[in-house]
């Protein structure tokens, strides 16, 4: 991928508008991320409204600020962008990475729980991401407070991957800036948002798939029933990797969401070896999920106005799965594809979890 290329590319997800999704489908569609570039404001003009493209200069002063950090780019499409993240819907097309990228070729196993974790919890996580480092594995986080923290400190000495949800000179939680530092310094530290992007509430979702799609199976130490682990544990399960969970008391609510995992079918873990064997079971090239690009289907610059019509009359503010547009419009997939993408630009749908879309 040429300097030229690789910049265009982060310009383009750098674009209003323009999420994972699109951004594989406008890469398949038009080739190379300078075309792209040039089509949105007449692909957004045919879905009924405007867009822009990300300025080139902003894009170069980010550029800059990164390297200043001692951090690199790792975009979609290079030899060392992690290969199982890149099985994943919605994978980032840009990381900004500071530290040892090779740790994502190992055997890495996300270890997610609660912020208000109980200290029985942080002890086991601790110890946990300290048996599975010195037995060659490579624990992946989150850096929040409780269990994110303790299974950092358990495996930064064996070689650990923090992910964060703002950009790599912002830290958050305050008090884990040694850590942070230390993991920068002596494993990974991932992002996908630029230096200076605070630590917002929208952000950690997104993260969360992160830590997911870079491990071969997701530990859940500790969680109430509607926390962002299960989020993470639930991304993993999409993407066939191993959800596994901690047993806690019945009388704890930040056990509950662990029991609830079990109960439906997550691997129960005390040690480990128990999480060791139970990854061991997955083959990574069983992990890859469908593609989300055109797959090769060409489609001309302009569908007619009658298919477009009857893709949008499919389409309401009750989200729908793409697939069944398919089906129902009778439309090849690229025909869909090419609608929708028109709708995203013009910022008249919305894209959602499980390839499900809807209008605005």
């Amino acid at each position: 991928m040429s300097e030229g290329e690789r910049f265009d590319r982060l310009r383009l997800i750098r674009s209003p508008r323009i999420g994972p999704v699109s951004y594989r489908q406008l890469l398949a569609r038009f080739g190379t991320a300078g075309a792209a570039l040039r089509a949105i404001p007449d692909l957004a003009a045919r879905g009924g409204g405007k867009a822009s493209v990300a300025d080139a200069g902003a894009v170069e002063r980010e550029i800059a600020a990164s390297q200043a950090l001692g951090a690199r780019y790792l975009m979609m499409g290079d030899a060392d962008y992690p290969a199982l993240l890149d099985q994943m819907e919605g994978a980032p097309p840009a990381l900004i990475v500071r530290g040892d990228a090779a740790l994502t070729e190992g055997q890495c196993i996300a270890m997610v729980g609660a912020r208000n974790a109980s200290a029985a919890a942080v002890r086991f996580a601790r110890v946990l991401a300290q048996d599975l480092g010195q037995r060659g594995a490579v624990v992946v986080s989150g850096l929040a407070r409780g269990i994110d923290t303790a299974a950092h400190q358990g495996s930064v000495a064996s070689g650990t991957i923090g992910v964060i949800a703002c950009g790599l000179d912002v830290v958050f939680p305050p008090e884990n800036r040694d850590l942070q530092a230390q993991i920068a310094d002596e494993g990974l530290l991932v992002t996908e948002h630029p230096p200076g992007t605070q630590p917002l509430a929208r952000h950690f979702p997104t993260r969360n798939r992160i830590i997911a799609g870079l491990a071969l199976g997701t530990v859940v130490v500790e969680a109430a029933p509607k926390s962002g682990s299960l989020i993470t544990a639930r991304l993993a399960g999409e993407a066939g990797r191993e959800v596994m969970a901690v047993p806690g008391s019945p009388l704890d609510p930040r056990a509950q969401g662990c029991n609830q995992l079990i109960r439906e079918g997550a691997t129960l873990i005390q040690n480990a070896a128990d999480v060791l064997e139970a990854v061991g079971q997955i083959d990574p090239r069983m992990v890859r999920q469908g593609s989300f690009d055109f797959a090769g289907e060409s489609v001309s610059s302009d569908v007619a106005a009658g298919e477009r019509d009857a893709v949008i009359a499919l389409l309401s503010h009750a989200p729908a799965p793409v697939d069944d547009l398919i089906r129902l419009s009778g439309f090849s997939p690229a025909v869909v594809q090419t609608v929708l993408l028109e709708l995203e630009l013009a910022e008249r749908l919305d894209r959602l979890a499980g390839g499900r879309v809807s209008l605005r």
